[in-house]
Parts: C-alpha cells; structure tokens; sequence
C-alpha cells in the first residue's frame, strides 16, 4: 500500500507482518500458505500470529498518537514468553537475539527491544487513515508523520477536510 522503503533491521519483520492484513479489503495474508511461509507459520499458529499483528498494530498506532482500537498492553503480554539472549560477535559487538530463532514471537520481541535500544521502535507507526492502518516507518526529520502515503491516504484526508470546510 504505501511507497515508503522498508523499516531498518528486524523492524521490517514487524512492518511486514502488520501489513499481512489489507484492512480496506479485508485479504490476509496469513490465510496463504506464501504469506505463512514467509513467517515460518504452520496453520496452526496462524490464530497467534493474528492476535501478535494486531497488538503490533496498536502499539504503531500509539507511535503515532492515534487512539488505537486494539490493546497495547496485549503486547507486553505476548512478549512476556518469549526470551532474549545477548550474542557476541567477534568484533566484541553485542546484539540481542532470540532465543528461540523459530518463534515470531521471540523475533519480534528481538526486533523491538533492539528497536528500543536504539531508538527506531518508535518510529514505527500505523496510518492514520481507518481504512487503512498500514505499518510503516517514519523517517520524517521530525518524527511526525501521520499517513503510509502522502499520495493516497494523505490526499485522501486533506480532500475530506477541504470539503468539510468548503460545506460551512
């Protein structure tokens, strides 16, 4: 949906995996076996996958300063199980790891703790527009950005808020 380069690091899965839901249509994803397979998802643990999605989906909402419709506190309750390790390369570099490299869950929490840690988790964020909420990374100077797309859903919600003022 959107014409922005993808998050950094392991951002991308999270992004990737929150816009496995084409809200405007309704099409998952995750109901492919390509879009499981992408996750290294068995049918199975789709139902999981859906409820991890959707509190990325809140959480990247909350960047935005969007009241999200799902429950961020789902989150920190998901990532609860899933434990880090810390890897040392042989450069002496330091990297937070999953434990369990097979879970989702265990990467995405991965992903955000290094996020946290280097400040980019909270850029991650969720379109402004209902009818879409695709993920997205906001590289904006100053961290503002509201829409997935200027073209689209930008333009979208400028058009309607000319029109409103245009009905006064």
């Amino acid at each position: 949906m959107n014409d922005r380069a993808p998050a950094p690091g392991g951002l991308a899965l999270i992004e990737s995996l929150v816009n496995t839901l084409n809200i405007e249509t309704g099409a998952d994803a995750l109901d492919t076996a390509d879009g499981r397979v992408a996750f290294g998802l068995s049918e199975d643990q789709v139902p999981g996958a859906r409820e991890l999605r959707e509190a990325l989906r809140a959480a990247c909402l909350a960047h935005a300063g969007h009241r999200a419709p799902g429950d961020v506190a789902a989150l920190d309750r998901l990532l609860t199980g899933a434990p880090l390790l810390v890897a040392v390369d042989g450069a002496g570099e330091a990297a937070l790891r999953p434990a369990d490299p097979a879970s989702l869950v265990s990467r995405v929490a991965a992903a955000i703790a290094t996020g946290a840690a280097d400040g980019t988790w909270l850029r991650l964020k969720a379109c402004e527009a209902d009818d879409c909420r695709w993920a997205y990374y906001d590289r904006s100077p100053a961290g503002r950005s509201r829409w997935c797309t200027m073209s689209v859903c930008g333009s979208r919600a400028k058009m309607r808020a000319y029109r409103a003022r245009r009905s006064r």
